[in-house]
């Protein structure tokens, strides 16, 4: 199973205009569940976040964090790191399209991207599982924030977070490199090089894995099959979505003792 087909067809439909990217965005914000944790997470840190504050987004994909985070004001300055060309094209035009002057995307690998002592706070969703050297990249990380600096991690848990299951099952997203963190393994390796505050808990548990297969796992089974399915999306998700609204609240706003998803928080 792969999402890049998908995430292209998409960006097709969405991308015609300003408006159609930011509902875009919204639908996003709407439907996946771990939008809705990290952007509890980020309300958070916004109580004690510098007026001037200064943010990496670190493999901003479609760019939907960066646009939630500058959102909120325009006194922070925004940079956004990708690998692809295309997406960081894409986002310079759209953002520059809905004059956010605050925001600024370049190519750059996370491997060896490091600016000393710039960031107030890292945002990295779903990146780690596709990047093999994940402790040069914490290192780089480290670096790269002020004293005081807070990294923001959503990842996939060993607990079936790739939607693996047992030893000899594949992903169900073939771009993974790994089938996800066991977290005491991430918080060790953010030990290594040089945090020492850090939060890490569980998402996806009973609630969100029963959303995400609703929300997402099956639509994108389904668009894989054919592209067909597109004309009946908005019809099954008024079906679907309320049960996915109450799960994903309830999942956003319970402890869970395992899950498919992690939320790691770390301090410089």
């Amino acid at each position: 199973m792969q999402y890049d087909p998908i995430k292209r067809s998409l960006g097709n439909v969405f991308n015609q205009n300003p408006f159609l990217r930011k509902l875009f965005y919204h639908l996003l914000d709407l439907l996946l569940l771990r939008a809705w944790h990290v952007h509890r997470e980020i309300k958070e840190w916004e109580k004690t976040a510098p007026e001037n504050a200064q943010i990496l987004d670190a493999g901003f994909g479609f760019g939907q964090h960066s646009y939630y985070v500058a959102s909120k004001s325009k006194k922070w300055n925004l940079l956004g790191i990708d690998v692809k060309d295309e997406q960081v094209e894409d986002c310079n035009r759209f953002f520059k399209e809905i004059n956010y002057q605050n925001v600024k995307f370049q190519v750059g690998d996370l491997t060896k991207f490091r600016n000393e002592d710039t960031y107030d706070l890292i945002v990295c969703v779903d990146v780690m599982e596709h990047i093999e050297e994940d402790v040069l990249v914490f290192e780089n990380y480290h670096h790269s924030l002020r004293k005081g600096g807070m990294l923001l991690i959503s990842t996939p848990s060993d607990q079936g977070g790739s939607d693996v299951h047992d030893d000899d099952e594949s992903s169900f997203i073939d771009e993974h490199v790994r089938d996800g963190y066991n977290i005491d393994e991430i918080q060790e390796k953010l030990r290594s090089v040089g945090f020492t505050k850090i939060d890490a808990k569980y998402g996806y548990g009973t609630p969100g894995k029963i959303s995400w297969k609703l929300s997402m796992k099956y639509p994108m089974t389904m668009l894989n099959a054919s592209k067909l399915f597109f004309i009946i999306l908005p019809f099954y998700y008024l079906i679907t979505y309320p049960f996915c609204f109450v799960l994903n609240y309830i999942d956003t706003n319970t402890s869970h003792k395992t899950g498919t998803g992690l939320v790691v928080r770390a301090w410089k």
